[in-house]
């Protein structure tokens, strides 16, 4: 039985502590051809603003600079899956635009028929998480295959 695993990232050194994860399970199991990778990043910032004065206006990106965002993300990925593709593993790079990333990781969880989301979280607890809202909370309620959760590790001091 082979396994599909979808890995979100955003970027950050955080997001990046499911990815560490799995690769360090992989070399360990040696999963190899058994498993393919999903590496998947949403762009949420379709639109920026323009400041004059006190006022501002959002105004949305082109086509062109939406596309080279999009080429950004797809080398990332690419660079991040490198550590995957040397254990073994079948890895594949999804970029996808949005409002919502929780909504798009959801939605893509079916669209690669994944077996298992790994994603990061920072961990937050109380008030700041209700200020901040909760990309992995929003995905672990919705998601319809196994959520695997690491919290980024604190840092030695």
């Amino acid at each position: 039985m082979s396994e599909k695993i979808l890995i979100p990232l955003d970027g950050s050194t955080v997001g990046e502590a499911a990815l560490r994860y799995v690769e360090e399970r992989m070399s360990k199991l040696a999963l190899g051809e058994k498993t393919a990778v999903v590496l998947f990043q949403t762009i949420t910032s379709l639109t920026h603003t323009i400041a004059s004065g006190e006022s501002s206006i959002k105004i949305p990106y082109t086509e062109g600079e939406l596309e080279q965002m999009k080429k950004m993300a797809m080398d990332y990925l690419s660079e991040a899956g490198k550590n995957l593709k040397s254990n073994g593993a079948a890895v594949e790079c999804k970029v996808a635009l949005g409002k919502s990333s929780a909504k798009e990781i959801i939605k893509a969880e079916s669209e690669v028929g994944a077996d298992l989301v790994a994603m990061s979280t920072h961990g937050r607890h109380g008030l700041s998480r209700l200020a901040f809202g909760s990309v992995t909370d929003k995905v672990l309620r919705g998601s319809t295959v196994p959520v695997l959760v690491v919290r980024m590790p604190e840092k030695a001091e």
